[in-house]
């Protein structure tokens, strides 16, 4: 860690809308070959790691009111009460249809600063059967998950509107139906009528993982599947040499001395020998003499699985890496994707939203700096070193001296688990205290320029704040924003505060 931290240390979500349902065709439909447009990654074995099909929306046609006879899952309305006629040229949607397997599911649309006001709803079929899930709804609100304004990453012209991605399984069936906003107005014919028109170009993104990796050594020349080449993958795991292996498929943890006696050591000093403390939370002792060397505040590192470790296909995203001057606050996100996933699917989630965010979205790569599962496993995000202040495209304004953390799952209605929390507190703790920083603090950052800040202004934000403390946004959900107080007085008490 030694070289890489040192260096790094220099340059130191939204509530339901009251929708008419919008109606969909009952007939299934198989997409042409000018709509199912895919995108993959080949490798020289000729397997795909990981796919993308784009399908475009098209408007909706109303269909007579009607109450379905049966709310099994399997039945093709399930779901629906009696459905009104869709709002007034504000209703699209794709009929029920056959699609290559996909497991992941998103909405996209041309303008990056135009917003969907409205709501979007799909219900997908389990692979190889006959059973349609209920609808579910798409959190519309991820235009804030992004790139600062005037940055390169943000006008680089192949950014684009999305929604949150929806982990939906292993699916290969689909259909979507997205409704405008109502104003409260009604037209001629009884319909409601939109407030604004829905974004142009909109698009329905289904997304593959691939396959798991298989176990591996920590040899750069044996690249995980999706890797195009084995210096893509070398690149990637380069910039934590410090830490593990050239390969490795995890970082290991620390004990709490131990991180501090290799942060110590990048700064030239020496461990006061009466430290014996090797578990978070234990109290500092006393210096043995005038010329000892205080603690650093700095939390145990926790195990973190590596890029390499979850299969990130390496190829997908820019070559290069990007960093800003220090970390001095986290935001805290939940990626809305659903609680529908178990811990070994962490990994093909995580997967699946990288290149959602990559060829749906456009970014550069993974918006996070890191992730969270439910289990409390902790997952390197953006490339470019954990140790090292990485930019992210996490927090919409305020990317700049910040990094971003996001918890997989929704959490506006179900709290999120305990070991997610600590798995926030040990992160926080280890990561803020490389750069000096209080978890119960505030500090400010200058804003790029956002729905809550205008830019250039200087904003007082705890150290460990929610996304929607630097946007306006439902994100993290009340339920994990709730839970950042704790993860504060957790963080600071691992650090020796």
């Amino acid at each position: 860690m030694r070289g890489h931290l040192a260096s790094s240390i220099a340059v130191t979500c939204a509530a339901a809308l009251a929708l008419p349902a919008a109606l969909s065709s009952d007939a299934a439909a198989t997409p042409s070959a000018a709509e199912r447009r895919t995108t993959g990654n080949a490798t020289p074995g000729g397997t795909t790691p990981g796919s993308t099909q784009s399908l475009p929306l098209a408007p909706l046609t109303p269909s007579t009111p009607r109450t379905p006879p049966s709310s099994s899952p399997s039945s093709p309305s399930s779901g629906d009460r009696t459905l009104p006629p869709p709002a007034l040229a504000s209703a699209q949607g794709l009929a029920r249809r056959d699609v290559r397997r996909f497991s992941l599911v998103g909405v996209v649309w041309d303008d990056p600063d135009s917003e969907l006001h409205g709501r979007v709803q799909v219900r997908t079929r389990a692979t190889g059967t006959t059973t349609w899930s209920a609808w579910q709804d798409v959190d519309t609100h991820n235009h804030e998950h992004a790139a600062d304004p005037d940055t390169a990453e943000r006008a680089s012209g192949r950014v684009r509107g999305s929604t949150a991605p929806l982990w939906v399984g292993d699916s290969d069936g689909v259909e979507v139906r997205v409704q405008g906003e109502a104003d409260g107005r009604t037209g001629a014919d009884g319909r409601a009528v939109t407030a604004e028109p829905l974004p142009k170009g909109l698009h329905v993104e289904l997304v593959d993982p691939g396959a798991e990796p298989p176990p591996q050594g920590p040899e750069v020349n044996a690249p995980p599947p999706g890797v195009l080449t084995a210096e893509s993958a070398a690149a990637a795991s380069a910039v934590n040499a410090e830490l593990a292996p050239i390969g490795a498929t995890e970082i290991p943890a620390l004990s709490q001395k131990e991180t501090r006696a290799d942060l110590l050591e990048t700064r030239g000093e020496e461990l006061d020998p009466t430290d014996t403390t090797d578990t978070a939370g234990a109290a500092d002792t006393v210096a043995a003499g005038a010329n000892q060397r205080a603690k650093p505040y700095i939390g145990a590192r926790p195990r973190i699985v590596t890029r390499r470790g979850w299969g990130a296909d390496e190829g997908l995203r820019e070559s290069n890496f990007s960093y800003t001057k220090t970390v001095k606050a986290v935001f805290v996100h939940h990626s809305a994707s659903g609680n529908n996933y178990r811990c070994a699917q962490a990994p093909s989630v995580i997967r699946s939203i990288y290149r959602y965010h990559v060829k749906s979205s456009g970014w550069r790569d993974i918006g996070y700096n890191f992730l969270v599962d439910k289990c409390g496993n902790i997952y390197e995000g953006r490339a470019g070193g954990v140790a090292k202040p990485v930019m992210g495209a996490h927090t919409l304004g305020f990317n700049s001296k910040s990094m971003g953390i996001a918890v997989l799952g929704s959490f506006g209605k179900a709290n999120p688990p305990a070991a997610s929390v600590k798995a926030v507190a040990k992160l926080t703790a280890w990561k803020l205290g490389l750069y000096g920083a209080n978890p119960r603090g505030k500090t400010y950052l200058k804003s790029g320029g956002g729905n809550l800040y205008r830019k250039g202004k200087n904003v007082r934000l705890n150290v460990i704040s929610g996304h929607r403390d630097g946007f306006a946004t439902e994100c993290p959900g009340g339920r994990l924003y709730a839970k950042l107080g704790k993860a504060r007085a957790t963080s600071a008490r691992y650090q020796g505060r």
